[in-house]
């Protein structure tokens, strides 16, 4: 095989595979994901011309590549195509900005034709205790509901838009069905959404085929100040067990402080 770029992960189930990645450390350059999402196809992925994906399977999210901000044509062929000259999709130009964060996902579209989806990664901050979800729609499908632990929160998504939330961090029963129904066609499945990450959630496959599928991309590092808010969960390394230890040292030695100066106020009024 000529692989160039390593899949991140290809795990068999309902969730077909889970990227985890970080935001891009350096202003300069942008970092492209690549899913592919079109079922029972193998496929290279040519970037600018150059093989950049060799065999990439149904299922399998890469990246991300980083990338100098810049406009690069995407090309996705056969397996093993001598070139880029006979695409099955595209080429398709996508523009990278500096610092951004993107994924493009080779999907069918809602009548099961191939195409190609471009999206931008929302890298926005998020309070304590909270974590972003995203659902993007990149199955031939009708338009779905999007459901946790039962309730309908996103309705009427279609292909290939995507509706964002920000929630409480957690673990959620996850699952998809006909818009304005609550019986699944995919899931659930448990979803777990840590704090300070954002985690994309792609349905692809198709309906009629009844191949449909999750796969999740998870980014990191958007915590606000996580060390810094009261209940929030530290994210460091185990170098900072000691300060935290003291920190709740000294929190717990101010609350006696104050518990023994009111009970004093509370005695002095009583004997008053």
């Amino acid at each position: 095989m000529r692989k160039t770029v390593t899949a991140l992960a290809a795990a068999a189930g309902l969730t077909a595979a889970v990227g985890f990645m970080t935001p891009a450390a350096a202003a300069d350059t942008a970092q492209l994901s690549v899913l592919h999402g079109i079922p029972d196809t193998t496929v290279d992925v040519y970037v600018n011309g150059a093989l950049t994906l060799d065999d990439f399977t149904p299922g399998t999210l890469a990246g991300p590549l980083d990338l100098p901000g810049g406009s690069y044509d995407l090309a996705i062929t056969a397996p093993d195509a001598a070139d880029a000259s006979a695409p099955i999709i595209g080429p398709v130009t996508v523009d990278l900005a500096a610092g951004g964060n993107y994924t493009a996902v080779a999907n069918l579209d809602a009548t099961g034709q191939p195409t190609a989806n471009f999206y931008t990664n929302d890298l926005s901050m998020l309070e304590a205790g909270k974590a972003g979800l995203t659902v993007r729609h990149d199955a031939a499908a009708p338009a779905v509901d999007v459901l946790a632990n039962g309730t309908p929160v996103i309705t009427g998504l279609e292909n290939p838009d995507e509706k964002s939330l920000t929630v409480d961090a957690g673990t959620i029963s996850a699952s998809v069905a006909a818009a304005g129904t609550t019986d699944p066609v995919i899931g659930p499945a448990d979803l777990t959404l840590a704090e300070g990450t954002h985690t994309f959630v792609y349905a692809w496959g198709s309906l009629e085929d009844g191949n449909l599928a999750l796969a999740t991309q998870t980014i990191h590092g958007m915590e606000s100040a996580p060390n810094a808010v009261p209940g929030a969960l530290a994210t460091s390394d185990e170098g900072n067990g000691g300060a935290l230890a003291a920190g709740a040292g000294a929190a717990l030695m101010l609350l006696v402080g104050a518990a023994a100066v009111a009970r004093r106020k509370h005695t002095a009024a009583a004997r008053s």
